[in-house]
């Protein structure tokens, strides 16, 4: 299983790696191409069948964009999850957001918040990953000239048309090939595209907060929300 999984990233690596934007996005991070290595031993250490499926938006910043994990805060990627590995650079890099990989020393919030929780909860990785695993559906980050971030949902139509496409294939082929029954979007956006991607599927399809800096409810005790909708959920 987690040799498809690798395959199926690297599908979506390739042909996400071929599009191109236009105004107002200058700058386009793939984290798969440049940070593939620590990402691929996320994968092989961590993602087991029949788990239930986190789903984030996409690579922040100071988190996936540098460490190729999702929600991947530099210090709970390798000092919690125990990961590190080599990281590359994009071939276009912004002068303000340069790639640091794990000697970045910026925080990414929601990856603190998100993984924070892990450890708070569970204890220990594995208690967390013997019952979910978490995925980014969109591995692209989008910059405008200034360093400012983008976000998927503000591309233009046309674009999100193409982009979408592959990222919904590839969400698809993960629930497939992991044999999750239920798929939790982390906020609205993630939401929406699990139920377009998983439409006429037998899988269950849930929603928690984002736990982003950007949302006022997620900086009201973001962890204690979080912890309340899964329970509702059934699922811890």
């Amino acid at each position: 299983m987690n040799k498809e999984l690798i395959q199926i990233t690297q599908k979506l690596k390739n042909e996400t790696g071929k599009l191109t934007f236009n105004d107002p996005v200058a700058y386009v991070y793939n984290p798969l191409e440049y940070a593939f290595a620590p990402l691929e031993k996320y994968i092989k250490k961590y993602a087991s069948k029949n788990s239930t499926l986190l789903v984030g938006m996409n690579p922040g910043p100071f988190g996936m964009a540098q460490t190729g994990v999702p929600f991947g805060d530099i210090k709970m990627v390798s000092d919690f999850l125990q990961i590190t590995g080599n990281v590359k650079k994009p071939e276009k890099e912004h002068p303000k957001r340069q790639i640091e990989g794990f000697n970045c020393k910026r925080s990414e919030v929601s990856g603190t918040r998100l993984w924070g929780f892990v450890q708070s909860e569970f204890g220990t990785p594995d208690k967390f990953f013997n019952k979910f695993f978490v995925v980014n559906y969109c591995p692209l980050i989008f910059m405008t000239d200034s360093g400012r971030n983008i976000t998927p949902d503000k591309l233009p139509i046309s674009e999100q048309k193409v982009l979408f496409d592959i990222c919904d294939e590839a969400l698809l082929k993960t629930v497939e090939s992991m044999e999750s029954t239920t798929v939790v979007g982390i906020g609205g956006f993630a939401e929406k595209a699990c139920i377009r991607s998983l439409k006429n599927r037998d899988v269950q399809i849930k929603r928690i907060l984002h736990p982003s800096p950007a949302s006022p409810a997620a900086n009201r005790g973001w962890a204690e929300q979080a912890k309340k909708q899964l329970k509702e959920f059934n699922l811890i």
